[in-house]
């Protein structure tokens, strides 16, 4: 017999028992049972095989022993004589075969699991087995057949397209490759190009691919504008083509597919912030266009994040590629991983301006702010100009204070060597109004209407209610919040001058001064009195300290009178030692044809001698006077007319400054035009020879200025200016001017040698005694011009 089962003799588990003990427990033991099991099984079967295979060897039974009369002492006799005759010839032919222990054995020990019978085989058996063949594809069901006989349905496969049938010739292939034996050839990629082609046939055919996809796009994105709300689907798989696998047009796809999806989404994404629901929203059951509106939410927000997810993706890796040296092929492919990039820069820029309401814009932003500092000028100008149109068309202020701060994190993190047009970017913020710091009085709380101290219960209740009913008004009105619009302007033009105070402090690169000095003189009028004196000293030294180049100083000079126009009207501060640096600064103007500086000489003399006229005093207008006159002569005609605008604004404004035209009027010492103090160059001895100079200049415009200047500069009549010149400031006149040639134009001179040597015979020198002459009668004069002209000649001035 075989050996008996330990776990026959084992009970079920009672209920109380299977409450005690844990499932990972029941499992381990269910596990262990199990194992036993097998391994009594195996144990019984080895038993049987060698059972099997000692009968195989044994010796013959005792039956045909007998036969041969042979008996052995130690076998035991049968008692032959009790069986029949029938009986004893089965025996002994059974006997003689081992089979017939191995039956009784075999039927005795735990049944063997056979495979397969073939007397009664199993369905499943039954059933032919194949190997693994192409995946079947999806039915359409077609309209049926009517007929005599009955319906008869009709089905159909459904039509593949060209890309999925590429994917599964892909499949097979690789599922031959898997069993096949492995080979070093590289497999062919898809959408590979055409063998033995001409160049002329593979543009051919490379352009034909490309025209069917720009199709394809250009048909989702039309479909997707003429229904957003039922588009997703579409939206969804215009971006998959974003992984466009064919090597001859993959860039190609990849770039109008990004552009189209940025077009896309500025058009059909809402005007709001797409929240995610509640778990209590999504349990009200709701109506079904509500319903349509959440799913095109849901689907449209999960699209934009996989579609900038996308873009970062390409940016990432062009970075990665580009932080180490590559050449040959590589170099071919970083070159397009470039385009690749460039077209997803202008794409996550055209999101930041289009959409700064909607979700995910702050995420925009970190990949945009790092970008402007980029060594390559094309992204850093392009992230560049959309940071400041968004700072431009920004009315809430939200965006502008996100972007400033990532401004102040990337300074801190380059340690302020970055390029200057990332500052200029902050110049554009729309920094209007701050909230100013109130005092202890108006801090203390008010009482209102019929609002006391001590309010019963249905008095707070009531003024709870009518707060919340004030709310839902203002949501209603969809109007801004001033007091949160005035909130964020301060926060964000408080991070804008702990940017600017860390420049000047601590920075070293000098490129970042101007558009520091230029935004300190943008937003002066918003800076705390209580800063101006540290803010003046901090000003000076820069001033007096020689790393600082010529502009860079004007731009220091602008802001302190800027600082000092606004606000700091109220404070009682001479700026003397700012009118010292202008005045030394004036005859070290760069007179080339660049003329970069002259815009903010032009602002600095606007705010120091105009804007300031009841605070300067005479004598330092008639030195800037005086100087600027000769400063007049050195410059470009653009550049003197600017100066010579400015001239007659301060004739117009101080009448004392006739005394420079008439010499009889003269008092004082002897002029010093080389003292660096205006207060003590004895300005009122000067004369203004510069501008009878001028009268004969090349330009006829500076000739009109000039003579217009001396004849007193009159409002109309004989020496008035156009009506067109005299409503212009100074920077105006310059900016007009400025481009090269005339405004307005001057006929052409003559082309021909001879006209031109005609022309130079008969030119004459002139005159300059002749001149003096003419302008002594003009204006009345008597002797003044002519001496001034001999004390000239005679010290080899001219």
């Amino acid at each position: 017999m075989a050996p008996k089962r330990r776990g026959s003799t084992k009970k079920a588990p009672t209920f109380r028992r299977l409450l005690k003990t844990s499932n990972e427990k029941m499992q381990n033991k269910m596990r262990e049972r199990k194992f036993r099991q097998r391994s009594t099984d195996k144990r019984a079967r080895k038993e049987q095989r060698k059972l099997r295979s000692a009968l195989r060897h044994a010796p013959p039974p005792h039956g045909a022993s007998h036969t041969s009369g042979e008996k052995k002492s130690d076998d035991v006799e049968v008692p032959w004589d009790m069986m029949e005759g029938e009986e004893e010839n089965y025996m002994c032919a059974v006997g003689q075969h081992s089979a017939f222990l191995d039956h009784h054995l075999a039927e005795s020990a735990p049944p063997i699991k056979r495979r397969c019978r073939e007397e009664n085989p199993e369905p499943y058996e039954v059933v032919p087995r194949s190997g693994p063949t192409k995946p079947s594809r999806p039915l359409v069901h077609l309209l049926p057949i009517k007929d005599a006989a009955g319906v008869h349905p009709r089905v159909m496969e459904r039509p593949v397209s060209q890309e999925e049938a590429c994917e599964e010739e892909e499949a097979v292939a690789k599922s031959k490759m898997g069993k096949a034996k492995p080979r070093k050839q590289r497999v062919p990629l898809p959408f590979a190009v055409p063998p033995n082609l001409s160049e002329t046939e593979l543009s051919a055919w490379r352009e034909k691919i490309l025209n069917d996809k720009k199709r394809r796009i250009a048909l989702l994105a039309s479909s997707v504008l003429a229904e957003p709300h039922n588009g997703v689907q579409r939206l969804k798989e215009l971006r998959a083509m974003l992984g466009e696998r064919c090597v001859a047009v993959s860039v190609a796809v990849r770039r109008f597919v990004m552009l189209s999806l940025a077009e896309l989404f500025c058009d059909i994404a809402p005007s709001y912030h797409v929240r995610p629901l509640t778990e209590a929203e999504l349990a009200v059951k709701v109506r079904k266009d509500v319903k349509a509106i959440r799913d095109f939410e849901k689907g449209l927000v999960n699209q934009y994040r996989l579609y900038l997810e996308a873009l970062e993706q390409v940016i990432r890796a062009w970075q990665k590629g580009t932080s180490g040296s590559k050449r040959g092929v590589a170099g071919v492919v970083s070159e397009a991983l470039q385009g690749l990039a460039e077209v997803a820069v202008r794409c996550l820029c055209r999101l930041v301006v289009g959409l700064p309401h909607f979700n995910f814009h702050r995420n925009v932003l970190l990949l945009v702010v790092p970008l402007m500092d980029h060594r390559s000028p094309k992204i850093g100008e392009c992230c560049c100009a959309a940071i400041s149109k968004m700072f431009r068309e920004d009315r809430r202020g939200e965006s502008s204070l996100a972007a400033t701060r990532l401004i102040a994190a990337l300074i801190r993190k380059q340690n302020f060597q970055l390029r200057p047009e990332v500052m200029h970017v902050l110049l554009d913020l729309r920094v209007h109004d701050v909230e100013v710091q109130k005092d202890a009085g108006s801090l203390a709380p008010t009482k209102k209407d019929g609002q006391g101290g001590n309010l019963s219960r249905m008095q707070r209740k009531r003024h709870k209610a009518e707060e919340k009913l004030q709310r839902e008004l203002l949501e209603a009105e969809a109007t801004e919040n001033k007091e949160l619009k005035l909130r964020l302007q301060t926060e964000t033009l408080n991070v804008v001058f702990l940017i600017y105070f860390r420049i000047l402090k601590k920075s070293s690169n000098r490129n970042l001064l101007p558009p520091v000095l230029e935004g300190l003189a943008r937003f002066s009028h918003l800076i705390n009195v209580a800063f101006f004196d540290d803010l003046l000293m901090v000003l000076n030294k820069l001033i007096e300290s020689e790393n600082l180049k010529n502009r860079e100083r004007l731009h220091c000079i602008q802001t302190a009178f800027h600082i000092l126009s606004g606000q700091g009207e109220a404070l009682n501060i001479d700026p003397q030692r700012f009118y010292k640096h202008m005045y030394s600064l004036l005859f070290q103007i760069h007179g080339g044809s660049s003329n970069e500086d002259i815009a903010v000489v032009l602002r600095c003399l606007d705010a120091m001698l105009l804007k300031r006229r009841r605070q300067v005093s005479m004598t330092r207008v008639l030195a800037f006077t005086v100087r600027l006159g000769a400063l007049a002569l050195q410059l470009q005609p653009n550049a003197a007319l600017g100066i010579l605008s400015t001239l007659r604004s301060l004739f117009i404004t101080f009448s004392h400054l006739d005394a420079l035209l008439d010499g009889e009027e003269a008092v004082g010492g002897v002029y010093q035009p080389l003292a660096e103090d205006p207060e003590q160059c004895q300005a009122q001895g000067a004369a203004l020879w510069g501008l009878i100079a001028l009268r004969r200049h090349f330009h006829p415009t500076v000739r009109q200025f000039s003579g217009h200047i001396l004849a007193g500069a009159p409002t109309e009549g004989r020496g008035s200016l156009p009506s067109d010149l005299c409503r212009r400031s100074p920077l105006e006149v310059f900016e007009s001017f400025t481009g090269g040639g005339f405004n307005p134009p001057i006929p052409n001179t003559p082309t021909t040698k001879k006209e031109h040597r005609k022309e130079k015979r008969n030119f004459v020198q002139p005159d300059f005694e002749q001149m003096l002459q003419e302008t002594e009668a003009n204006m009345e004069l008597k002797e003044q011009p002519l001496d001034f002209y001999n004390a000239l000649q005679s010290t080899n001035c001219l």
